[in-house]
């Protein structure tokens, strides 16, 4: 066997295991790890921030079920990535943080950087670990990689984030070429026994909703759940992140009834969603205290979390979706689409199509990203979206036709995601020629996390479009004049409310000074030619500063219709 320097070995353990892409913030002692894994072929991204580019290898890990990876520094960069990670580990996505450290035989002297990373990071991972030598580093990347999908190590368990310390006297030194990689997942399958009581529980059920959760789009079951679906008759009920694995306009989606699907439902089948804050936890009054649950997910612990379940389903979704499919065509079973339920659903979407009663923060991101939804957005685009307000009133706007489509702050809230994920799904759309859009649409705070992620997406050429909603604050900021009059009253540290941001700043002159394509949008007029052109000609970056009404507060049940703000 050849010698090959650590930095190599760690690339080419990280190649054998399939990883595709590498985002992060080279120095030392990393840079040669980096170049390393170009070589090996391994798309590398360098980033502004480590904690963005955390968030770009995580996401690639859920658009491509198989990990991103993201290199760092020592100390402060690998400090940076914590965000990253944490967010990676609530929402179950894989990555792989390799981290740079001092050197073996410095380590409690005072180093350059010095910092306990692997105790550190095991609060934010799943597994944190220093190889021992150099001959350690395969085995340690594959047990990484392994524990992303499928746990090999312990009884079950769900994707996170893993770490890999590496000292920096191992990056050049030499030691035989030894990689292999490890075997494909294990997928596991429901009891027999469990899947014909889940069927039971289905056809007993007056009102029965089937709700999607984003571990549905990462386990890869849109086809087997679309024919589940149809087979069965069964409403179903996107969480924001499930949106897309069955389209929004399909003819079984009651997402615009959400509430009263919710609310009425007797039996839920839930499909690799938890019962958290997102779905109220399951709980009264957002409802049926009496809700019998079909509770189907990958990690046992989450099994009865907040709502003990009439039925527990646990392994890989695709797999039992399979299995609950085959037992609906042996009975031939189908729940009637003329039941009480069903007509109750249909009303109350029909009625919130016609005039919509819209309890949003702002009125006016309502009608913008109304008209963006109805006139301009490709049915195959990626959506990002990140912002209290936009996020929120986007997910009901912004319709997802096709699976791991829609990328947001997820199950941590987290803030600041957007641009890393749009990296991530931009490169992805690159490498394999999918011609798709990436939009990502935000709100003015939510950009400020990492604008300067728009010199890395200009630098790489990527097919990313920015839309900023910028109404000049977190939730609602002031206008030019009242900030002019409050500057003229004394220190604006003393007078500014906490939400204000700079009104009307250029954020599109951001764009432009790096080489992309930035617009100053105030008219639908403006919106319109903007998108359509940055949309049509993909030859480089775009952001889109849309100013609304900073004003706009919280509006109590006012009554509109799409056209009225067209």
């Amino acid at each position: 066997m050849d010698e090959v320097t650590g930095a190599q070995l760690i690339a080419e353990s990280l190649k054998a295991q399939k990883v595709e892409y590498m985002f992060g913030i080279v120095g030392v002692p990393v840079i040669e790890v980096a170049m390393a894994a170009q070589a090996a072929g391994i798309k590398y991204v360098g980033m502004r921030n480590e904690q963005a580019a955390c968030y770009a290898a995580s996401a690639i890990g859920y658009l491509t079920g198989r990990p991103g990876a993201c290199l760092v520094v020592s100390g402060p960069g690998l400090i940076h990535a914590l965000g990253g990670m944490a967010n990676a580990n609530m929402n179950c996505w894989p990555v792989v943080v390799i981290g740079g450290s001092a050197d073996r035989n410095q380590e409690t002297a005072g180093a350059f950087q010095e910092f306990p990373q692997v105790e550190t990071c095991r609060l934010y991972s799943k597994f944190s670990a220093r190889p021992s030598s150099l001959e350690a580093i395969p085995s340690v990347i594959e047990k990484v990689i392994y524990q992303r999908i499928a746990v090999r190590t312990s009884m079950y368990g769900r994707p996170g984030a893993c770490y890999v310390d590496i000292a920096g006297d191992m990056v050049n030194a030499k030691v035989d070429r030894i990689v292999s990689c490890c075997p494909s997942p294990p997928v596991s399958l429901a009891h027999h026994g469990a899947i014909t009581e889940a069927i039971s529980v289905l056809k007993a059920a007056k009102r029965p909703l089937v709700i999607i959760g984003k571990g549905a789009a990462y386990g890869r079951a849109e086809t087997a759940l679309r024919e589940f679906v149809e087979k069965s008759g069964l409403p179903f009920l996107p969480t924001p992140m499930g949106k897309g694995v069955l389209p929004d306009d399909h003819p079984n989606c009651v997402a615009a009834a959400r509430s009263r699907a919710l609310l009425q439902a007797d039996v839920v089948l839930l499909l690799g969603a938890r019962l958290n804050w997102i779905l109220h936890f399951g709980l009264p009054p957002r409802f049926d205290p009496d809700v019998k649950i079909i509770q189907v997910d990958l990690c046992a612990e989450e099994i009865g979390n907040n709502v003990k379940p009439a039925v527990a389903l646990l392994g890989d979704i695709n797999s039992i979706v399979t299995q609950l499919l085959g037992g609906v065509r042996n009975d031939g079973w189908k729940y009637p689409s003329d039941t009480e339920w069903w007509n109750t659903l249909k009303d109350k979407i029909a009625a919130n199509a016609k005039i919509s009663k819209i309890v949003y923060y702002c009125i006016i991101i309502y009608a913008f990203l109304s008209f963006l939804h109805l006139q301009l957005l490709p049915h195959d685009c990626i959506i990002v979206s990140e912002g209290a307000n936009t996020m929120d009133i986007g997910r009901t706007m912004l319709n997802n036709y096709l699976p791991r489509h829609r990328l947001d702050a997820g199950t941590f809230g987290t803030m600041g995601v957007g641009l890393g994920f749009a990296i991530a799904a931009a490169a992805v759309e690159r490498s394999e020629n999918k011609n798709q859009r990436i939009v990502c649409v935000e709100g003015d705070s939510a950009f400020g996390f990492s604008g300067m992620e728009v010199e890395t997406m200009c630098r790489y050429n990527l097919p990313v479009v920015i839309i900023v909603v910028n109404n000049n604050g977190i939730y609602s900021g002031v206008d030019p004049e009242t900030w002019k009059e409050m500057a003229k009253m004394g220190d604006l540290t003393s007078i500014a409310p906490p939400v204000t941001l700079l009104p009307e700043a250029r954020y599109d002159e951001v764009m432009t000074a790096f080489g992309g394509r930035g617009f100053l949008v105030r008219t639908v007029e403006e919106l319109r030619s903007a998108l359509q052109l940055s949309l049509s000609d993909w030859e480089r970056p775009s952001l889109l500063n849309v100013l609304i009404d900073p004003s706009s507060d919280r509006k109590q049940q006012v009554t509109v219709t799409c056209q009225e703000y067209m």
